[in-house]
């Protein structure tokens, strides 16, 4: 049955998404004396990381963001494991909070006061932070916003090209929002097989927000959600689905 809560949540992450973003939405190329704080300690050293690395290969930019992308992927994947730990253990104990909502089915605000005390005892016993999961995500979320407006407002990424394409210009083939769209459902369905019914969603949508919006934007930033993607999906792989087994929680 399709309700307000089941995609309350998904709307508040894509909301907020959409107003952190607000503050680094000028197009303005980013330098040393650009003033504030977001701009001066979050945007201008990833600006200056991504031109220290192609100054290294010859001034390939394209080949800079592959590997910065990927280099702040490893830098945040000590948080990523541990939101996954946090979120299997969830699955843990998921028949165990399934009893419990069984038990009190009923609509009667009393039943439903009675239920959360109890799913918090079952939390406390077992140690488990329910929003744990859910905090790794909002530290993550300024550093690769903050990524994705240095990419847009390093001036000199839109004078060179990598493969087939201009850094600074939309993909002529298409391929790249068609790839991005295709990654970003792939590493969806991944994630969100852990995730709940709420997070499901999220899988047709966000595809189709990437492919909309790498088929206005340059392709620097098409290569970006690639090459993250790519990266999500192997990682999630091994974390998820190659090591199934659910971490064991608190006796």
């Amino acid at each position: 049955m399709f309700t307000y809560k089941k995609i309350a949540l998904p709307m508040i992450l894509l909301t907020i998404v959409l107003l952190v973003s607000g503050c680094g939405g000028s197009a303005e190329p980013i330098t040393a004396d650009t003033t504030g704080i977001w701009n001066h300690y979050f945007i201008f050293p990833l600006s200056w990381v991504l031109t220290s690395v192609a100054n290294i290969f010859d001034g390939n930019y394209g080949l800079s963001i592959v590997l910065v992308t990927i280099m702040i992927r490893l830098a945040l994947f000590p948080l990523t494991l541990k939101q996954t730990r946090s979120s299997k253990a969830m699955m843990a104990l998921k028949p165990d909070m399934d009893a419990i909502k069984q038990k009190y089915s009923g609509k009667s605000k009393e039943e439903q006061q009675k239920m959360q005390l109890e799913l918090v005892e079952v939390y406390k016993k077992h140690g488990i932070n329910p929003v744990a999961g859910c905090l790794p995500l909002f530290i993550q979320m300024p550093i690769l916003l903050a990524f994705y407006y240095a990419i847009m407002r390093t001036e000199e990424i839109a004078a060179h090209t990598f493969l087939w394409f201009d850094l600074g210009q939309t993909d002529p083939l298409f391929l790249l929002p068609i790839i991005a769209a295709t990654t970003t459902y792939f590493q969806a369905k991944l994630s969100m097989k852990q995730g709940t019914e709420q997070f499901k969603l999220l899988i047709y949508i966000m595809p189709g927000m990437i492919l909309v919006a790498a088929l206005a934007m340059p392709s620097a930033l098409a290569l970006y959600w690639v090459v993250g993607n790519l990266f999500m999906i192997v990682q999630t792989y091994f974390l998820f689905i190659r090591n199934s087994e659910p971490i064991d929680v608190k006796a």
